[in-house]
């Protein structure tokens, strides 16, 4: 997911950075094993093992992020949106809660397997039983509002290239300049890809306490977009002891569509000057 702390950024899942990862259930040997693939609607205990490469469960990992697994969960959809912490007992077998509406989710674990040589993000499919009511992708409109709270997302995402996200958060039209550390940064951002889910490896820009960053109102991420394409940005942040979500959807822009248009407006520009006294002026 996002990796960074002094660890090479280009090792994730096994890919270069710019590669979704989860969109396997096994990958470099490690496989994400539910117990149940079939639940039913509500709040619900899930338990899952990541078996290595001996075929055993693993027990140790190296943290990240604060934590030994990052647990995602999300409708096909792209409703639903959970970011938990499992527990893990002596076993290796981790388990938590999660509200489950019907539909066909997607389940992903991202996680250090000590002894790897970087992250690894695993996927798999959950069907909660139950009528299921897909909903439709919410528009893009750049800013997403959670209860008092504003966050407005600046940046774009581009087809192969690191750009920088900055998401600033307002409270009741005020900057919010008291973010809590959450998870070893002020705010914690995944990016999914529309259509199948893949999972964008995001790293944010500095940790609080070294003197790079700040609680707020801006947060920034690097993001490397691996097609073109719509995306799901789910933001954690964290304020006066609670976490909250912000989604955004976002479509890449292309540096080169930008450039072309700009032409075309220049050359419309031209036309129109050169034609004006033609009688033809370009509209």
């Amino acid at each position: 997911m996002q990796n960074h702390s002094g660890h090479d950024q280009t090792n994730h899942s096994g890919h270069g950075g710019a590669q979704p990862g989860g969109l396997s259930v096994s990958e470099n040997g490690y496989t994400l094993e539910l117990d149940s693939t079939i639940v039913t609607a509500g709040v619900q205990p899930v338990s899952f093992r990541v078996i290595g490469p001996d075929g055993q469960a693993v027990t140790e990992f190296t943290p990240e992020h604060e934590k030994e697994l990052h647990f995602i969960a999300v409708r096909r959809d792209t409703a639903g949106f959970q970011h938990v912490h499992p527990v893990r007992d002596e076993k290796g077998t981790w388990s938590v809660e999660l509200a489950l509406e019907p539909g066909d989710w997607r389940i992903f674990a991202d996680v250090h397997p000590a002894g790897h040589d970087g992250t690894v993000t695993l996927g798999a499919d959950l069907a909660v039983a139950g009528p299921y009511d897909p909903r439709p992708l919410p528009e893009a409109t750049g800013t997403a509002q959670i209860g008092e709270y504003t966050v407005a997302l600046d940046g774009e995402l581009v087809p192969g290239e690191a750009r920088k996200l900055t998401l600033t958060v307002s409270r009741n039209d005020r900057p919010v300049t008291d973010l809590q550390p959450y998870l070893a940064a002020y705010g914690h951002l995944v990016a999914l890809r529309v259509g199948d889910l893949g999972y964008l490896h995001v790293h944010p820009e500095g940790e609080p306490g070294d003197g790079t960053t700040a609680p707020g109102p801006e947060i920034a991420f690097v993001a490397t977009a691996p097609s073109a394409g719509t995306y799901r940005l789910y933001l954690d942040f964290q304020h006066q002891d609670v976490v909250r979500t912000a989604e955004f959807t976002v479509r890449t822009t292309s540096t080169t569509r930008q450039s072309d248009a700009a032409s075309q407006v220049a050359a419309e520009h031209r036309g129109h000057q050169h034609h004006h006294h033609g009688g033809h002026a370009h509209h």
